[in-house]
């Protein structure tokens, strides 16, 4: 297992000497900066947009929370008392989201309208030579004398067509998993959008919109695909137009939609013991032989659960009952992949490198063989925050210099033996497996053990074991162990 080295803390980066760019202004890019500020950095955030929030400064109107509020949270930054509801509208979410940015004025250092177009590592050592480096960096820290990142960005309120160049120590890349890119599938000529009559648009475009609502009112309207963003959709086209201007759902494959009284249900089950039916990478013979003996309850939660759904739902009636198992569902991966951030790299090995593999970051967030540069908020998860804002403490305190990363050789094992392990749950329906996802609490424990944090965070064992952790468990990382 591969950990990070402890280091004196009196070996600290002297950080008011060292500078970080921030790409994105998303939830991760926010918690990012809000940490960097914590361990006395004075980041720079580049944000294309003229406001914050990322996927959620431009969305449907019916669209809300599909995790639980008291998961997706900030575990420092609780939600207005206001409210109420488990499952918070968009509008609340980006109420608080802003309310979470002016707490901890995180404002003041974001460059809005400012267009990343590309970033490029320039090194004192030769391409040779840095290939050749057993520590990332070439000493495993988050600062080297050995390069410097260049950060081109187009201003998008000028009208020059020079783009203006920046240098900094260290980048964090917060594209997020949506990167703001449509996903538009590639068509034969004359078999495309320009053989309809009608207008043809990404939801993307949709939910930019001012008028959305005047703009399908009366009309029929086809949506392809049956992910979240088409349910949300398709919901908000049946309200404007009702019965008489039906809205048709076109997709190759079916999923199972689950009510929000079935999702806290869920939430609460993920625990400890929970995880224990999951195979982890590299584990002992114990902990192995448990997985297997209790995996067949994994198979019979997943069963009662789909059943209960085909019960709830006229699945049957419709012919839309899934193929996969709801648990190949949660577990599987169908967000954005590397490439969709790797073309803002100039280098060409930079960009193969992320193009390499499914899974190709330690702790998630360090590529073993691109120095200086972390990426935040490409962790799977159902709730984005909780897993973002770990991974934003554990680099806020390696960039501190509290510790340094294990050889590039050791992450790059650690990687595949977690490629490895995603490899065993992948169901043939979708692109990747993403066990991480049924390992939330797995993941953290190795993340504060780099932090030299107790990763037991519950005050009883048997809280320890059968309760759901959640961000309000690690708000305080900052010394060894929790005061109870």
């Amino acid at each position: 297992m591969a950990m990070g080295i402890h280091m004196p803390k009196s070996r600290a980066p002297n950080q008011e000497n060292r500078t970080i760019a921030i790409i994105g202004a998303g939830v991760s890019g926010l918690l990012a900066c809000k940490y960097a500020l914590q361990k006395g950095f004075s980041p720079t955030v580049f944000e294309a947009r003229s406001s914050i929030g990322g996927v959620w400064s431009r969305t449907c109107d019916s669209t809300k929370l599909q995790t639980p509020k008291n998961h997706y949270r900030f575990s420092d930054f609780a939600w207005s008392d206001s409210v109420k509801e488990a499952f918070p509208d968009h509008n609340q979410v980006r109420e608080y989201i802003y309310s979470y940015a002016l707490h901890f004025n995180i404002l003041p250092h974001i460059k809005f309208n400012c267009k990343v177009v590309s970033i490029d590592y320039l090194c004192t050592s030769s391409e040779e030579h840095m290939s050749s480096w057993e520590l990332w960096a070439g000493i495993g820290e988050a600062f080297s004398p050995k390069g410097k990142w260049h950060v081109s960005v187009q201003d998008l309120q000028t009208s020059t067509a020079t783009n203006q160049v920046y240098q900094f120590d260290f980048v964090i890349l917060c594209l997020g998993k949506f990167s703001g890119l449509a996903n538009i599938p590639q068509f034969a000529m004359n078999k495309g959008p320009e053989v309809f009559d009608g207008e043809v648009m990404h939801s993307m475009d949709y939910a930019a919109m001012d008028n959305a609502a005047e703009f399908i009112k009366n009309k029929r309207v086809t949506i392809v695909g049956f992910q979240k963003s088409a349910i949300d959709i398709g919901a908000e086209i049946a309200k404007v137009n009702g019965a008489k201007h039906p809205c048709t759902l076109l997709f190759r494959t079916a999923h199972w939609s689950v009510p929000e009284n079935l999702v806290e249900f869920i939430f609460r089950n993920l625990n400890r013991v929970s995880e224990l039916t999951v195979h982890k990478p590299d584990e002992a013979f114990f902990l192995w032989l448990l997985a297997a003996l209790l995996s067949p309850l994994l198979w019979i939660y997943s069963k009662v659960i789909e059943n209960y759904l085909k019960w709830l739902y006229p699945l049957a009636k419709y012919d839309i009952i899934p193929e996969h198992g709801f648990l190949g569902q949660i577990r599987s991966c169908m967000l954005t992949r590397p490439e969709a951030f790797a073309s803002v790299f100039k280098s060409i090995d930079f960009q193969k490198y992320l193009l390499g593999s499914s899974a190709p970051f330690y702790r998630e967030c360090i590529h073993p063989k691109i120095p200086q540069l972390a990426i935040v908020g490409y962790s799977e998860s159902h709730a984005t925050i909780y897993t973002t804002e770990i991974r934003a403490k554990w680099l806020a305190h390696f960039l501190e210099g509290n510790f340094r990363l294990p050889t590039i050789r050791e992450m790059e094992h650690n990687v595949m033996r977690w490629e490895k392990c995603m490899r065993r749950y992948t169901d043939p329906n979708f692109k990747r497996g993403c066990v991480s996802v049924m390992l939330q609490i797995y993941c953290n424990d190795e993340i504060c053990r780099d932090m030299n944090c107790n990763p037991r965070r519950k005050k009883s064992i048997l809280s320890e074991l059968f309760a759901p952790h959640g961000p309000s468990d690690y708000a305080d990382l900052s010394s060894l162990g929790r005061e109870e």
